[in-house]
């Protein structure tokens, strides 16, 4: 609670919290946004491929042109201003910088930029999700040899679940169960590119009016992103994936701490200690009442009477039982609050939210039936969707990860709902990131942590 404060501190000395940026898209935007009143924090770089579109996204945030005219990331060290180039390894190379923010979602870049940050010796705050549940846990080991934070992005979901699960454990709560609220209906696992703007609600008019990316709405429509968020929380925290992957049972505030307990004790859960989904909708697609479709919770126990007592006398919303109770953020705002990341990483040597074992994974998951030769196209597309399951049922299975499911080929048949492994596709190209991959299923055998 006293990040401000040392960033004034650190300001007032002259030595500001110099960051990089990789990534100016819609998170990146939200990130800019903030950075430019935030006194202390100096954006020093921002790397895209397409640096016309950056240029664009800080026009639209509110940045004068003056403000990111450097010519270099030294020139912009010197002058206080912000060099925008498409040469991630310029940002890399600038010693000034202390943390790179990866801001792509591209999970197989994502992967090389962490990796290219951690060797610079620089913190990095990883937005994207979809490289760190993939490769998570190794890039945290890395980083940790190298002496530098890898940190979960605040106000992304997955950093606000495991500040709660954090919070919850050390008032010495017993977890039944943490996640977040979704938008979701069990007809949506099938959504494809083409279908995504009917469940959205959206005229093909509203449609061309927006900058919109039809995969990644749909990545989030098909139940994608909530495993890929979920497994990461698995990874950061120790809860686990249920073993036929997430439920999302439909609740509201007021009936999360009784679906999200034990089935034995009147819930949904399987057991304690795992991650899922509160859907904001009904399977017959009414809304449910006082749903928390933008927020995040955590369920636990109270161990004694006198606990239980307490739960009642402060008013927490809990189960008929008065035994489980529900504590929950409404909202996230995600880039807007990503700052914390940075300068918890930089002030405090602390990572909000991190990879700590190999718990949970995001699994390539059939949409339809397929034949030898198909191309699977990843994360939103056409051919595949995310399961999250617990990692010891992955490495049974030898299952794809979603993040190695793009552009590849199948070469065998595989049927509608079924797991995708690594023996049914070709893999032929980013082979660095396979390896990496496959040295972390290694490494890291479930239930081992990053500190071993």
């Amino acid at each position: 609670m006293n990040l401000s404060t040392l960033l004034h501190a650190r300001a007032a000395k002259g030595r500001p919290v110099r960051a990089g940026l990789i990534g100016a898209g819609k998170f990146g935007s939200m990130v800019l946004a903030q950075a430019q009143r935030i006194e202390g924090l100096h954006i020093v770089a921002i790397a895209d491929l397409n640096v016309g579109k950056a240029r664009e996204s800080l026009e639209r945030v509110g940045w004068p042109a003056e403000r990111y005219e450097a010519t270099s990331a030294a020139d912009a060290v010197k002058t206080g201003r912000t060099f925008v180039t498409d040469d991630v390894n310029a940002m890399f190379a600038c010693d000034e910088i202390e943390c790179v923010i990866e801001a792509t979602g591209h999970p197989i870049a994502g992967t090389r930029h962490a990796l290219g940050a951690i060797e610079a010796g620089k913190h990095v705050v990883m937005v994207n999700v979809e490289a760190d549940v993939m490769v998570g846990p190794i890039l945290a080991e890395r980083a940790r040899k190298r002496g530098v934070i890898y940190s979960m992005a605040y106000g992304d979901q997955p950093a606000l679940i495991c500040e709660l699960v954090d919070w919850a454990r050390a008032t010495g709560f017993e977890i039944t169960a943490a996640g977040k609220g979704m938008n979701f209906e069990p007809r949506y696992r099938y959504s494809t590119p083409e279908t995504v703007w009917g469940f959205f609600g959206w005229t093909e008019e509203e449609v061309k009016a927006g900058d919109f990316n039809p995969k990644m709405y749909n990545s989030f429509t098909d139940g994608t992103k909530a495993a890929i968020e979920m497994a990461a929380v698995a990874n950061g925290t120790g809860l686990d994936c249920p073993d036929d992957g997430l439920a999302f049972p439909p609740a509201g505030l007021h009936d999360l701490a009784k679906v999200f307990r034990p089935a034995a004790d009147g819930g949904r859960m399987a057991r304690s200690g795992l991650v899922d989904i509160a859907a904001s909708q009904e399977p017959d697609g009414r809304e449910v009442y006082n749903n928390i479709r933008y927020g995040v919770f955590v369920t636990f126990k109270a161990h004694n009477e006198y606990a239980r007592a307490c739960f009642k006398q402060y008013g927490l919303l809990t189960d008929p039982s008065g035994w489980y109770a529900s504590m929950w953020r409404p909202f996230h705002i995600i880039g807007l609050e990503t700052s914390v990341s940075v300068l918890s990483a930089c002030l405090r040597n602390e990572p909000t939210g991190s990879s700590k074992e190999f718990r949970g994974d995001a699994v390539a998951t059939a949409k339809k039936d397929m034949q030898p030769g198909e191309i699977l196209d990843g994360e939103g597309g056409f051919a595949v969707w995310a399961n999250a399951i617990p990692a010891t049922r992955s490495l049974e299975l030898g299952a794809l990860p979603i993040g190695l499911a793009h552009n590849v080929k199948l070469k065998r048949p595989i049927r509608k709902d079924q797991i995708v492994s690594f023996d049914d596709v070709e893999l032929t190209s980013d082979l660095d990131v396979v390896k990496l991959r496959r040295e972390m299923e290694d490494r890291f055998r479930p239930g081992t942590s990053v500190a071993a």
